[in-house]
């Protein structure tokens, strides 16, 4: 869905169009199991129109409170002749603040400084704030952020970007409309969605965290350029009894490993003096001089495959990266019984019982409840005496919340014997067998 052509400053859908359809709604359930609650917005403001509600609600309850702006919102006034674009982000910062306070007044605050204007630019970074904010326990976490459709584009940026945290993370995702009331048409909501019915009390801290962006609800100054940004009619909206949170299950566009062997052949210099001696390692870590059937999830473009074919009678080597998939392909034509295909696990693991599981440099390219599934999937088939091989990058990827420790770990919590160990100041390696 495309938003069409919208302004502010112009004569939108009346907030009282939207009432029949959101008191349709069925009242949202707060999550009792989980006690962290991270907002997300574009710009400071977004947060408090959009959630304040339900910020005040869950700082009420106990639970602890992080808001995350991607911008600090200082090209609302492109035009100002009084606030230079530097001015109005200190301005606005200190406002999101003083708005925060209002709801939850211990909740954390934090201003990634991206560009206004450029969110969808700036994706990578927003992810990696906000896995970063929710870190290993996502089992714990609401994140809520803007609408994906919404409409404007930084809006949709960074609810993009809370998707993808949110699938890596394992956190809830629940999203909020903002500029979609303005500019859509009243009935049904093109996702699952739910009203969180505010009481009194809700809604005058939300009227006062609203007052506290002053830049946006009231002008700057009576000269041109420094108009009201968010007027009498459009905060309208945001008044009504009910905050309302789509559930949107689309799943998000996460390429970023795709991208990366697109724009690189070879990402991980596979060719350097620390990639070979690190496959040397792995290889000499075998406990059998050779293998029947194997398997290599996370094969990228197939460096490791090339010398663990010459130890199996069959090799099938994944990788979710359609990119990464093609160049294998090109690296390892012409060697017999080694095949090469696209998948992402744990959704797609290949059936069959294997002599040996390679899993190098993937686990932590997973969400903590995907790596709980890979893991009991990869010891699951092993042959009685199958072995499995870990081989993990010790420091923490940005932008996922497991590093390699966290990886093995899992593993090994499994009770599988462990029949090889190494450990080294940049990366670890296990070999394990099939747990009792």
């Amino acid at each position: 869905m495309s938003a069409p052509d919208f302004r502010h400053d112009r004569v939108g859908t009346p907030a009282a169009a939207w009432d029949a359809t959101v008191a349709a709604l069925p009242v949202l359930e707060l999550l009792t199991s989980r006690s962290r609650l991270v907002v997300a917005g574009a710009h400071p403001d977004d947060e408090t129109l959009g959630a304040g509600g339900l910020i005040r609600r869950v700082g009420l309850g106990g639970g602890r409170i992080q808001v995350v702006t991607a911008t600090a919102g200082e090209g609302s006034h492109p035009s100002s002749p009084t606030h230079p674009r530097d001015v109005l982000a200190d301005v606005r910062r200190a406002e999101l603040r003083a708005a925060i306070g209002e709801l939850a007044p211990d909740a954390d605050v934090r201003c990634l400084d991206v560009p206004d204007g450029d969110v969808a630019a700036h994706v990578d970074k927003v992810v990696a704030a906000l896995v970063e904010t929710i870190g290993t326990d996502g089992d714990d976490v609401v994140l809520c952020a803007p609408w994906r459709g919404d409409g404007h584009p930084d809006h949709d940026a960074v609810g993009r970007a809370a998707a993808v945290a949110a699938a890596r993370t394992d956190a809830v995702l629940w999203e909020y409309p903002v500029w979609w009331w303005h500019w859509g048409s009243p009935g049904a909501l093109p996702v699952p969605a739910s009203r969180l019915p505010l009481e009194a009390a809700d809604r005058a801290a939300k009227q006062a965290a609203v007052a506290a962006h002053a830049s946006q609800v009231g002008a700057l100054s009576e000269a041109p350029g420094d108009e009201v940004m968010l007027g009498p009619d459009l905060l309208a909206h945001f008044e009504r009894a009910d905050e309302v949170f789509l559930s949107d299950a689309t799943p998000p566009e996460d390429d970023a490993l795709d991208r990366v062997h697109r724009d690189e052949p070879d990402p991980w210099r596979v060719d350097s003096a620390y990639e070979r001696r690190k496959r040397a390692l792995t290889l000499a870590s075998l406990p059998r001089e050779h293998y029947g059937d194997a398997l290599e999830v996370g094969c990228s473009i197939g460096a490791l495959a090339v010398d663990l074919s010459a130890r199996c009678d069959r090799l099938l080597a994944i990788d979710a990266s359609a990119a990464a998939v093609e160049l294998a392909q090109r690296r390892t034509s012409g060697i017999a019984d080694l095949a090469v295909s696209l998948a992402r696990v744990p959704w797609q693991w290949p059936s069959g019982s294997r002599d040996l599981v390679c899993i190098s440099e993937i686990g932590y390219f997973l969400s903590p409840h995907e790596l709980d599934e890979v893991v009991a999937l990869a010891l699951g088939s092993l042959t009685d005496d199958g072995h499995l091989l870990l081989c993990h990058w010790r420091h923490q990827p940005v932008g996922w919340p497991l590093a390699g420790p966290a990886v093995h770990d899992a593993f090994l919590t499994t009770g599988a014997p462990v029949l090889v160990e190494h450990h080294e100041p940049d990366f670890l390696l296990h070999v394990l067998g099939r747990p009792a």
